[in-house]
């Protein structure tokens, strides 16, 4: 039996528009590079179609800056799929722009019709239950409402807190495997991870935290050479992935695409 948690038949994702430098940011570190974006998305897709799945390749969107971050427009489980309510109102047009290509693989899909907001960047589902963080980009009534959801479809779903100055739950952790957890110090030490195997990245690749486990892979972001050490020593076959410019967007491996 398939793991629902990591091994995946398909993943959608959306090529970059020129218009990313006009995408969102906490702080600005310099405009991200459209060719070079452009080649590591290439390199990404590339990754997750030689584990034999099948990558759904959405057109850029140039009115939506950000939209090559399709995790944060919805939530894949394996019952449905759940259209999110974005925190940040310029991203809140790309939920209707991925919903066709969800309609088309899913027979259920619902969605998040507020006045809370959640984003796929906080949502991290594990073996055993959901763990949604609560951050600029998720509110209280946002995590009720999928509640609601999720727990129809016979998941059980926890709320937790994203460290402030962070933008994702996400952003400092990741799924290695059903009961195993990337993590960065900052987040495991609130406690939210208690009862599962926690693996640290190390002292100062804290950004190294937002990988994925798609199948027999991890894709992580290239320029942490310690953890990617570790990680290796931990059994795993990792890929590194230039993350450069997606970083100056505040993006990183989950946010390119949806999984299941």
């Amino acid at each position: 039996m398939s793991d629902p948690t990591f091994e995946f038949s398909r993943a959608i994702t959306r090529r970059p528009a020129p218009t990313i430098a006009d995408g969102l940011r906490a702080e600005d570190i310099g405009n991200p590079d459209f060719d070079w974006m452009t080649a590591a998305h290439g390199a990404y897709v590339a990754a997750l179609k030689s584990t034999g799945a099948e990558v759904i390749e959405l057109d850029p969107l140039d009115a939506f800056p950000d939209a090559q971050f399709v995790e944060d427009t919805a939530l894949c489980l394996p019952q449905g799929a759940v259209l999110m309510r974005p925190g940040a109102p310029s991203r809140m047009g790309e939920v209707a722009e991925i919903a066709p290509a969800l309609r088309a693989c899913y027979e259920t899909v619902t969605q998040i019709n507020g006045p809370g907001h959640i984003e796929g960047g906080d949502i991290l589902v594990t073996g055993r239950e959901i763990l949604v963080g609560r951050s600029d980009r998720t509110d209280a009534e946002g995590v009720e409402e999928l509640a609601k959801i999720t727990s129809e479809w016979g998941h059980k779903l926890r709320e937790v807190f994203t460290p402030e100055g962070v933008l994702h739950f996400k952003t400092d952790c990741s799924l290695m495997d059903a009961e195993t957890i990337l993590a960065t110090r900052r987040l495991d030490a609130s406690g939210c991870f208690e009862g599962y195997r926690v693996l640290h990245v190390a002292d100062g690749e804290e950004a190294a935290a937002n990988a994925i486990r798609f199948n027999n892979l991890v894709l992580m972001a290239a320029g942490f050479p310690r953890t990617a050490e570790m990680l290796d020593r931990e059994g795993y076959e990792v890929i590194e992935i230039d993350n450069t410019d997606c970083a100056k967007l505040d993006g990183g491996m989950s946010c390119l695409s949806l999984r299941f």
